[in-house]
This record gives structure tokens, sequence and C-alpha cells, in this order.
């Protein structure tokens, strides 16, 4: 059952990245130059403010 879901989750966000470079390549260029512009320290943040959301939401969905 754990691994379904894990499976699931993968798929989910591959479905979603896909749209994105499917519908709006120009989007994520601009986005990932945004990022390289962006103090590594920065990203880091933001990296763990997403990381965090996600598991909040989780905690939310399944709590």
């Amino acid at each position: 059952m754990t691994g379904e879901v894990i499976l699931t989750g993968i798929a989910f966000v591959l479905v979603i990245e896909g749209l994105v470079y499917a519908l709006a390549p120009s989007l994520v260029e601009r986005l990932l130059e945004a990022l390289r512009a962006m103090p590594l320290d920065a990203r880091r943040a933001l990296g763990l403010a997403t990381l965090a959301t996600g598991l909040v939401l989780l905690w939310i969905v399944h709590g």
C-alpha cells in the first residue's frame, strides 16, 4: 500500500512537471534564470519552505 502511494505521488509530480514543460517552456526558462540569479542561501530557503509546505499539506490531508 505505501509503495503504491509513493508511486502515485511521484506520478502526479511527473504529470504536473510535464504539463509545465509542454505548455509553457519559455516560462520554465525564465524561472530557471531567476533561480540562477538567486543567492545559494535564498535557493536553499525556498527549497526548505517548499518542503515544509508539502509536508503540512500531507499532514492536513492524511492527518
